[in-house]
């Protein structure tokens, strides 16, 4: 009879192969360290209020995660982040009334997917190169935040923050946020939209020839990226309830490590929302480690970079794991 170390390998492979499950496994270890730092941590307050911190990470990373199965990158979310939280913001005031509020979200979204257009049209139709594109148009997002509003400020309705951290139905609406997301993107997965989107992130020339739109496909993947931005910067402005031009720049990277913490390839082709939604968790429940562990503020940058580090090695760690024989 083999021993149980006998099996060992072979388990380790299919854990890993298992991407969901090991980034299940990285969000429970991090939460029960999280809980032995913050003991009120699963008090319904607290947990309310930790989802809304990390919704808009999670948001930012589903989008980024779409761009990157149909075979590209998006370095210029942060800076749309940017861009459409100061145009809400200015749109809308502490008076604002029902009307103001659907046309200062409204022009926030569109905002979000004409920026997202941009980029779709100069890397899907002009052939421009997607990190050196997003990178360049990031600092025109940017400028046009900077000159929207050059520096922090501004206010919304107090009774639309509410809205936003309240309770709909017993259940936090940060929570009903994600679960409409992954729905969402379920429903996705079962259209022909979905298996274009994998076979042009896959191997776009086979994908052509075999009379897939390309260019539609890869400029709708930006468009919804511009969309997820823009609803991640809603949840920033309904959560802060203030304005900042600059309040999306940290974000670009994180989304990017959240999407290959998640199990998503960057050669595209590959993964899903689930698990940057996943990875974008865990990214945030680690800055709360951090905080509470008491970590000195110039310690976060090193921890931070490290994240990215490991996070980024975790593909080629997967693919040795894998080719260990049994």
């Amino acid at each position: 009879m083999k021993s149980s170390t006998a099996y060992t390998p072979g388990l380790l492979r299919t854990i890993f192969r298992q991407s969901y499950l090991v980034s299940l496994l990285l969000l429970i270890g991090a939460v029960l360290i999280n809980y032995a730092l913050q003991p009120n941590f699963f008090r319904p307050g607290v947990l309310n209020g930790n989802l809304q911190t990390f919704l808009p990470l999670m948001l930012l990373a589903a989008g980024q995660a779409v761009v990157v199965i149909a075979g590209g990158i998006d370095l210029s979310v942060g800076a749309i982040i940017s861009l459409v939280n100061v145009v809400i913001v200015r749109l809308l005031g502490t008076h604002a009334g029902p009307t103001e509020i659907l046309l200062a979200i409204g022009a926030g979204l569109l905002c979000g997917v004409l920026a997202g257009a941009f980029n779709g049209i100069c890397v899907a139709y002009l052939r421009f190169q997607p990190i050196v594109t997003t990178f360049a148009s990031s600092f025109v997002f940017s400028g046009l935040a900077l000159w929207i509003m050059p520096s922090p400020g501004g206010s919304v309705p107090s009774a639309l923050m509410d809205v936003f951290q309240g309770r709909l139905l017993g259940i936090p609406s940060a929570l009903l946020i994600i679960v409409v997301i992954l729905l969402l993107w379920n429903l996705l997965r079962a259209t022909r939209y979905s298996r274009y989107l994998y076979a042009v992130g896959g191997q776009a020339m086979s994908a052509y020839i075999t009379g897939v739109p390309v260019t539609r496909i890869r400029l709708s993947s930006y468009m919804l990226s511009g969309l997820m931005a823009a609803l991640s910067a809603l949840a920033l402005v309904l959560g802060t309830g203030t304005g900042d031009p600059l309040v999306g720049s940290p974000m670009t990277l994180t989304s990017i490590v959240a999407v290959v913490l998640g199990g998503t390839r960057l050669s595209g082709g590959q993964g899903g929302v689930a698990g940057p939604m996943i990875g974008a968790a865990i990214l945030s429940i680690i800055l709360n480690i951090i905080a509470f562990a008491n970590v000195p503020t110039w310690w976060q940058t090193l921890v931070n970079g490290l994240i990215v580090m490991i996070a980024l090695a975790g593909p080629g760690l997967i693919a040795l794991v894998r080719r260990q024989p049994a």
